[in-house]
């Protein structure tokens, strides 16, 4: 990792300061040309860190990049993770305040709620269907504190920003219909997606990863490689299985997942 920790802690300071002040923060990528995934995740750790520090608590994780399209579109070919925190969370129905994000989006996914503990680098399918107290529809609400583009060469972001930027993780929604993980095939859970009763996107669970519950196992892996455990009690946002729909002033966004649920929220 060529990044020291002045670099670390200076960068999840301005992302902490973007998102309070909601003034995007230049691609990290321009200002590190050698981050990688490894210092990508240690930015994202001192800003959960900072959080913490402010009275937050984790209430979860996130998983990203779950689909062939966005990995291939990003040219990266694993997930992302990011931290959920106690007040990202919203209840179905809710309304966002206004300036509450920057610039939301929303994307519909199948949330795992744990009873038990997940850890280590042999979990396996079972292990996680046995860990888990139910499941649900979920929305999740992403922003982000770095600019999609660079005004001065319209240059993207790349994947490392992204993971920096705490997975563009910022709020998600619940439903309250829960099920059972053994009692449906998830692959074929989906939903239709509408903003403003017009239906804007498709999909089924299938597109994460051909099973959301391996995106858990995945996630439970790959925390095992930095030390940490996914506890009990804690959402797990599977990844999404629609394209991100953006959210200005005044969009009603409503995903019917069918049998399986639904969920909503606004954005004042």
């Amino acid at each position: 990792m060529s990044l020291t920790d002045i670099d670390i802690a200076g960068a999840a300071a301005d992302l902490l300061s973007a998102e309070k002040s909601r003034n995007q923060i230049g691609l990290l990528t321009r200002r590190h040309p050698d981050l990688d995934m490894d210092g990508a995740y240690a930015i994202q750790k001192a800003f959960a860190a900072a959080k913490l520090a402010e009275g937050r608590k984790v209430i979860g994780w996130k998983i990203g990049l779950t689909s062939k399209a966005m990995q291939d579109a990003l040219k990266i070919d694993i997930p992302d993770s990011g931290v959920l925190f106690d007040d990202m969370l919203f209840e179905t129905g809710a309304t966002v305040p206004a300036g509450r994000f920057i610039q939301p989006r929303i994307e519909a996914e199948i949330a795992f709620v744990m009873k038990a503990p997940l850890g280590g680098g042999t979990v396996t399918r079972d292990d996680v269907l046995a860990a888990t107290d139910h499941v649900c529809p979920s929305l999740e609400i992403l922003d982000t504190r770095i600019q999609r583009v660079d005004p001065e060469t319209g240059e993207t972001r790349k994947v490392f920003d992204t993971i920096a930027d705490n997975a563009a993780n910022a709020g998600l929604v619940l439903g309250v219909e829960k099920h059972a993980p053994r009692s449906l095939d998830l692959r074929w859970t989906g939903a239709i997606v509408t903003r403003d009763d017009v239906v804007e996107e498709t999909g089924l669970g299938a597109g994460v990863l051909n099973d959301p519950v391996m995106s858990v196992v995945w996630l439970a892996r790959r925390m095992a490689g930095y030390g940490q455990t996914i506890e009990a009690g804690q959402v797990i946002l599977s990844g999404s299985f629609i394209r991100p729909v953006e959210c200005p002033s005044g969009s009603r966004i409503h995903a019917d997942f069918g049998p399986f649920g639904s969920v909503s929220c606004s954005f004042a």
